[in-house]
C-alpha cells in the first residue's frame, strides 16, 4: 500500500493526486470535485508561474483540457461546465461517491493515454 507522503515529495500532479486518493477527506472537502478542481487550477497556475514543465490535463487556459475532451468523448457532448460539474452529476444519478467515481474515470484516461503512447 502506498503511504502518505509529504509536500515537499510530491513529483507531479499524479503523485498530488494518488494522495488525495489515499485520504480524499483530508484533501477534499465534503468529497467535492469542484473543490477538487480549484485546487488542480492552483496546481496549474504555480507550475505556469514556475515555468515547470509538467503533463497536466486537468485545466488548459483557454482551451478545453484533455481530461475535458475524454469525457466529452465518453459522455458523447462536450460539457461547457467541466469535468467536475459532470461527473459530480453523474455520480449523483448512480449514487456513487464523486470522489470515487472521479477515481475511476482518471484510471481509464490514464490507461487510454499509456495505450496510445504505445
Amino acid at each position: 500500500m502506498t503511504k502518505p507522503k509529504q509536500l515537499n515529495e510530491f513529483e507531479n500532479v499524479y503523485d498530488f493526486l494518488r494522495q488525495v486518493r489515499l485520504r480524499p477527506e483530508g484533501w477534499v472537502r465534503h468529497g467535492s470535485l469542484t473543490h477538487l478542481g480549484a485546487m488542480l487550477a492552483g496546481y496549474r497556475v504555480a507550475v505556469a508561474v514556475y515555468n515547470a514543465e509538467e503533463d497536466f490535463p486537468f485545466w488548459t487556459p483557454g482551451d478545453v483540457s484533455p481530461f475535458d475532451a475524454w469525457l466529452g468523448h465518453r459522455n458523447g457532448r462536450l460539457s461547457p461546465l467541466g469535468w467536475a460539474i459532470e461527473i459530480e452529476r453523474e455520480a449523483e444519478t448512480t449514487n456513487t461517491p464523486a470522489i470515487e467515481l472521479f477515481f475511476t474515470l482518471l484510471d481509464q484516461f490514464q490507461a487510454e493515454r499509456q495505450q496510445l503512447v504505445r
